[in-house]
């Protein structure tokens, strides 16, 4: 299928609506804590060294940067919103103004691609995932964490977010992605407002 231009044009002006819906996203203790116990996890498990090429999708003010910065990767942050981008260069981070499902890095650039709470931003879910396989060098990690449907904070409802997935649906788009699933498992967590729980998989580029 080839676009028109005419298509391009609505294209383009959703995606720019789309920018105007996102709201920074200052640190929250919550969501600190979760961030530096993922992070362990992965490192223990994925055997990443010095040196390691990390694509933050989604970035926010910095929080998963900051502890790749200290196992001194080389990491690269990517948001939509324009407040996020500047307190993270503000820290000293590379960060770009780029939507995460056209990314603009060269094939087989990173070595993982950390994707906390912003598939669910996508408005296209597939797409992205195979953009994440494209810039991942082969055996190269994806860990995507996405909050659940259905939960007292009914995330489905959050101005911004197009695609709170069922996780199955979730782990098909994946597996179809070109990944093979290694773990999948449930952070559940207390909000003011009731139980909450976010699903959390990690895959690895076959």
């Amino acid at each position: 299928m080839k676009l028109s231009q005419e298509h391009v044009g609505r294209l383009e002006a959703f995606l720019g609506k789309i920018k105007t819906e996102t709201y920074p996203e200052p640190p929250s203790y919550g969501h600190s804590q979760i961030t530096m116990e993922m992070v362990e996890r992965l490192w223990k498990l994925c055997g990443f060294q010095p040196g390691a090429a990390v694509l933050d999708v989604g970035c926010g003010q910095g929080v998963a940067m900051k502890h790749f910065a200290e196992r001194q990767c080389d990491v690269t942050g990517v948001t939509l919103n324009t407040v996020d981008a500047e307190v993270c260069r503000g820290l000293g981070y590379r960060v770009l103004e780029m939507d995460q499902s056209f990314l603009e890095f060269p094939e087989q650039s990173f070595d993982l691609v950390w994707c906390r709470h912003c598939l669910e931003h996508s408005v296209f879910p597939y797409f992205t995932l195979q953009g994440f396989h494209w810039v991942l060098k082969p055996g190269g990690w994806l860990y995507i964490e996405v909050p659940a449907p259905d939960t007292a904070c009914n995330h489905q409802n959050n101005r911004n977010h197009y695609s709170v997935l069922g996780k199955t649906m979730l782990a098909s788009l994946i597996v179809r992605s070109g990944f093979t699933l290694v773990e999948t498992f449930d952070i559940s967590s207390q909000a003011y407002i009731g139980p909450d729980v976010y699903w959390a998989l990690l895959q690895q580029k076959k």
